[in-house]
């Protein structure tokens, strides 16, 4: 945030340091404009008040991880403040109110070994973070979590994080508080090490039960910091809660006021992308179904390389949202390609506008598919012609595959007759089987029309 040291996950310890971030005396800060500039963008998607002035402040406490002794952060005059995040679920939309979004660097990290010993590793000194503190509008650990996962999505898809919550990337400190109905809200308590989406889910879940027995019993609830034991599935003290007079905060006086133009913050704003919620507008517009343009916009990347899909197959969005969802992603998981879509878009078009005209069938232009993901062939159109999977529609080859199949299902064919017409679908599929899915499905469907009367 204040040094040019890399901010690089998995390095060798203390490879990653500097007489800045060590505090070393002599050493002095210079604020990151693109870490500005990320934490912004941040701010204006989720509609926060972006402030044209804005300083540092130290924030004082002593851990060994934190060679100054304090971190330096933004109390009075944070970065960004209010604005909201939707969330959706089985609640319907909900919007959960931002209260601030500030800057500050990161401190290390403390590793407690078997011997009672602790080591330190001080590569994370100074990394980047920005603090989104949102109001008490969760009302249960499913919020919380459909909350963390929206923020992620928001993080990844305007390129400032990578959201890793194992990696500490993204990381989330959950206060919670009970009470009885009708009382008024009760001590909130806060929650740390919780490390992946499902541990904040069960954190919440065991402290409102321990909470809600405490009251139970009469105790009183004391407001302090707890941590999270994923191994043993409880939370345990850490100490009390500080309040902001416990850091005993004061202007960072090796940094001057930061001063944003109106200009600069008009080019970022007007450099974001277009944002999940006017993405999935856009899909529901065009006709996708609710769940598909929900998974179509998961990933800014899946939501691209669907626009591209789309814009090779105009006419044709069921097709396109097909092919996407159905074999692209599933490829790009099965295959581990992470954010990278195994085959191109360009391919993918190919490949689907060969089956539209009637080339090759759904279950042979899947064969195709999985061959050009496994190998990065693109040429679909090659392929066909290498495994003769070229769509039959020579009827009357058709028609002796169709009479074979009901010549060796005599029971099915008088079922059907007798009034069970599902069994057609069994014919055709029977049919394809015989023809090794090359078969013209709906030549096949008029035959076995003709020829079951």
């Amino acid at each position: 945030m204040f040094c040019r040291c890399e901010a690089a996950y998995g390095e060798a310890p203390n490879s990653r340091t500097c007489p800045v971030c060590l505090g070393l005396p002599g050493a002095l800060p210079v604020p990151n404009r693109k870490a500005v500039e990320m934490a912004a963008r941040m701010g204006l998607a989720v509609g926060s008040r972006v402030a044209f002035k804005t300083k540092f402040d130290r924030k004082n406490y002593f851990y060994p991880d934190l060679p100054k002794g304090y971190q330096i952060s933004q109390f009075d005059q944070p970065l960004c403040a209010g604005g909201e995040v939707v969330i959706r679920g089985s609640w319907g939309l909900k919007s959960v109110r931002i209260i601030r979004i500030h800057l500050e660097e990161d401190a290390g990290k403390s590793s407690h070994d078997d011997t009672d010993g602790t080591l330190v590793d001080l590569n994370r000194c100074g990394v980047p973070l920005i603090e989104i503190v949102s109001a008490p509008d969760l009302a249960s650990p499913e919020e919380a979590y459909a909350y963390l996962l929206e923020v992620r999505r928001l993080v990844r898809w305007l390129g400032i994080c990578d959201g890793n919550l194992e990696e500490g990337s993204l990381r989330c400190d959950a206060n919670i508080s009970v009470a009885r109905a009708g009382d008024p809200p009760g001590t909130p308590v806060e929650i740390k090490n919780l490390n992946s989406f499902h541990g904040v889910q069960k954190a919440l879940y065991y402290e409102i039960d321990r909470q809600q027995a405490a009251l139970a019993n009469g105790e009183r609830i004391v407001r302090r910091t707890l941590l999270w034991d994923a191994g043993r599935g409880e939370t345990r003290a850490m100490r009390s809660k500080e309040s902001a007079h416990d850091y005993r905060y004061f202007p960072e006086p090796d940094l001057v006021e930061l001063e944003l133009t109106a200009s600069w913050l008009a080019n970022i704003e007007l450099s974001l992308p277009e944002l999940p919620p006017a993405m999935r507008d856009r899909y529901l517009a065009l006709g996708i179904k609710a769940d598909d343009a929900e998974v179509l916009t998961a990933e800014r990347e899946i939501g691209l390389y669907f626009d591209e899909v789309l814009s090779h197959l105009p006419g044709d969005m069921p097709r396109a949202v097909r092919w996407v969802v159905g074999e692209a992603l599933r490829w790009r998981k099965e295959l581990g390609g992470g954010e990278r879509f195994i085959v191109e878009a360009s391919a993918t078009c190919s490949l689907a506008r060969l089956e539209a005209s009637g080339a090759v069938s759904t279950i042979a232009a899947k064969t195709i598919y999985e061959e050009m993901a496994r190998t990065g062939r693109s040429d679909s159109e090659a392929i066909m012609r290498e495994r003769s999977l070229e769509q039959v529609r020579d009827e009357s080859a058709l028609e002796v595959a169709v009479r074979k199949v009901l010549d060796d299902n005599p029971s099915e064919v008088a079922r059907y007759r007798a009034g069970e017409l599902k069994l057609k679908g069994f014919f055709v599929g029977q049919a394809m089987k015989a023809t090794a899915g090359k078969g013209d499905p709906k030549a096949v469907g008029e035959i076995l029309n003709r020829l079951l009367g």
